[in-house]
């Protein structure tokens, strides 16, 4: 660890009294090094990692870290604190403040040695070295691990580690003769397999890790930890897992392979219960494993559930569902309408009537190379809304709910249920695979019931509910919608532009922004979609761009009330908002949401206005300016965003203009010249 920590980033006497500004006190440090480019955005991502999970631990340690585009090569800084310093430890202040830099696109030699380094935080002998540490030299020898400063702590990192390697290569043949521990079957010590991983993949994967085997070897029972980290994993043997009395998943983010461990005790918690209480759970498996629980996959088992919190309301599972389904959707949305777009600009309007390429194509004709990007375009289409509703199923029961969401989602395709047929089907399949999973099952029937029996009766149900019960109102309720719309004119037209362009600036990319954009592409997810479905197709487009171009221009004009980091956003914000990527305004949105949000939204509302009021339409549902010459009134089309721009640019300029400037905080011009506050100042924590 030797290039990772000097003694310049050690301070021995740290003198902040709050995370913040210990997180600041050090990643000065960091910048001083030229270890980190821009103090605000670093500082920014400690932020919004702390803001995850509390970085405290029990024994006096604080970790906050995360990863970083704002830092050069993976750096280490630690204070020591005389008072202690809050990071939300159960047991109170930390006295000893590891922040962990890593770079956005860290390599994996650099993560294993930062692995390494939370290890060794469980050991109680290195942690007593750094507090009797008398300079900052012998702190930053005894981190990098230097013979003459790490002695035995580093001897028992490496033992540990290599006694989990050697584990997780399959078990010791001998270890069924040992009757030590006694809970296993035929005499042979208790098994246990774990997973530890948390949302950074740096610090409480490891110690969560570490913290699992010491407790698992003072309780005398055979613990071998998967480390799913930023450095990647190595699975665990087969044998290993098949082998195991039971299973403990520690973690804060989706357990990769987790049907891995299915059929097994199990016990699911987050990571940091792994570093604090690893004892409580290798009792708790072993108790479920007498009492026979298998509990593996009944808890977080689906990706909605796996990737939410334990207390989400149903409101906002029911969100992630449909999220869910968009999102698999969206690929579709984009790959399938951008080549109907390049068909209709290769071979004009009339390629929706060409003869099938497999009756007639010709490598010399440019019309059958546009008929072919059409009819192409078409059969991607055609999956949307089997694809929504699958997925929607997918995030509701996870793998058991495609089969049965496709099935429902392609029958509303048949029956014009379109995109409201494709959530319901979505949901009922969904509905029913979780069902029947609640039913006991003898365990000869386990193994066909994922591949056989749970398709079988999911999908008769819901292809029963879709033909005679739903489908039929649902798609009379799409054809009136439909009519409805194709009948709206004059303010109404208007006002649909309104609400339209408002929901696409709301979130930028998010749910309301998903609503507003699959409705606008199922209109014209047909053959011949009518003209009211191609203006709101179009109106949607140029909302969307708005708030990237909006944002970009604002950079530009007025450069003095952005961070150097937003200026650079600024300059990727052209590309992105000119190809529809909304999501080009995001990090001025986080960074400044109270201002930057209501511009966008501001603008986005006139720029769907002024495109419902010129009647401009569009077939393809992407592709911004690269997609022009497809536009109906291509001239107007582009005036309309252009308005919406400069609002959205007026507003924000005139917004952020007001703002004061909180105390101590270094400005914008400042940074630009190279001026800054006082040292003193500078380590007081900046108001948001």
């Amino acid at each position: 660890m030797s290039e990772m920590i000097t003694a310049d980033l050690v301070d021995l006497d740290l003198s902040a009294d709050t995370k913040e500004a210990a997180a600041r006190a050090l990643a000065e440090r960091m910048v001083a090094q030229g270890r980190v480019t821009d103090l605000e955005g670093f500082l920014a991502d400690v932020a919004a990692r702390e803001a995850q999970m509390p970085t405290g631990l029990d024994g006096g340690i604080g970790i906050p870290h995360c990863r970083s585009g704002h830092v050069t090569e993976p750096t280490l800084a630690f204070g020591r604190s005389a008072t202690g310093i809050d990071f939300g430890a159960p047991d109170g202040p930390a006295d000893l403040i590891f922040l962990i830099a890593a770079p956005a696109g860290a390599d994996d030699a650099h993560l294993t040695i930062l692995s390494s380094l939370a290890r060794q935080l469980m050991n109680a002998e290195f942690t007593d070295a750094l507090r009797t540490a008398g300079d900052a030299a012998a702190a930053a020898a005894l981190i990098r691990g230097d013979e003459e400063a790490s002695g035995a702590s580093e001897d028992s990192v490496a033992a540990s580690a290599a006694a989990s390697a050697e584990a997780a290569t399959g078990p010791d043949s001998d270890s069924d003769d040992d009757p030590d521990g006694g809970s296993g079957s035929e005499g042979r010590p208790f098994r246990i397999v774990a997973v530890t991983s948390c949302p950074t993949g740096i610090a409480h994967t490891y110690m969560a890790a570490e913290s699992l085997e010491k407790a698992g070897r003072e309780a005398g029972v055979e613990l071998v930890v998967e480390t799913q980290g930023s450095a990647g994993f190595t699975r665990l043997d087969p044998a290993v897992i098949a082998a195991a009395d039971g299973v403990i998943f520690a973690h804060d983010v989706p357990v990769r392979d987790r049907d891995r461990f299915a059929g097994k005790p199990t016990v699911d918690v987050g990571v940091k219960a792994g570093i604090n209480k690893p004892a409580e759970l290798i009792a708790d498996v072993r108790g479920r494993a007498e009492r026979g629980e298998v509990t593996a996959g009944a808890k977080g088992g689906t990706p909605v559930e796996q990737a939410g919190e334990a207390g989400d309301s149903y409101g906002t599972k029911l969100r992630k569902w449909l999220m869910t389904g968009v999102s698999y959707m969206v690929p579709f949305v984009a790959a399938g309408g951008l080549l109907i777009a390049l068909g209709f600009a290769i071979g004009g309007w009339k390629i929706a009537d060409a003869p099938s390429v497999m009756k007639h194509f010709s490598w010399t004709e440019i019309d059958s190379w546009g008929a072919l990007m059409f009819q192409i375009g078409g059969v991607a289409f055609g999956f949307l809304i089997p694809v929504l509703a699958g997925y929607i199923a997918y995030g509701m029961a996870d793998r058991p709910g495609l089969v049965p969401g496709f099935v429902g989602g392609m029958i509303s395709s048949q029956i014009a249920a379109g995109f409201l047929g494709g959530l319901v089907a979505g949901l009922l399949a969904g509905g029913v695979v979780l069902a029947i999973q609640r039913v006991r099952i003898p365990p000869v029937l386990r193994g066909i019931m994922p591949v056989v029996v749970i398709p079988l009766i999911s999908s008769l149900i819901v292809g029963f509910l879709m033909f005679v019960v739903v489908g039929k109102p649902i798609a009379e309720a799409q054809k009136g919608m439909t009519d409805w719309l194709s009948g709206l004119s004059g303010s109404n037209a208007i006002l649909l532009g309104v609400l339209l362009g408002l929901m696409m600036c709301f979130d930028l990319g998010g749910p309301v922004n998903k609503v507003a954009y699959a409705f606008a592409t199922a209109g014209i997810a047909v053959q011949a979609p009518s003209d009211s479905a191609m203006k709101i197709m179009a109106a949607v487009m140029a909302a969307g761009m708005v708030p990237p171009l909006g944002m970009a221009l604002a950079t530009t004009l007025r450069k003095k009330l952005f961070t150097p980091t937003e200026r650079e956003n600024g300059k990727a914000a052209w590309v992105l908002g000119a190809s529809f990527i909304s999501e080009g305004a995001i990090p001025f949105a986080a960074a400044d949401p109270l201002r930057v949000i209501p511009a966008s939204m501001a603008g986005g509302a006139v720029t769907g206005a002024l495109s419902m009021a010129f009647g401009a339409t569009l077939r393809a549902p992407h592709g911004g300016i690269f997609v022009v010459p497809l536009i109906g009134h291509a001239f107007l089309y582009l005036i309309a965003i252009a308005a919406g721009v400069c609002v959205t640019t007026a507003l924000v300029v005139v917004l952020k203009s007001m703002r004061k400037p909180a105390p101590g905080a270094v400005t914008a011009e400042a940074a630009e010249t190279g001026s800054a506050a006082p040292a003193t100042e500078r380590k007081q924590p900046v108001a948001a």
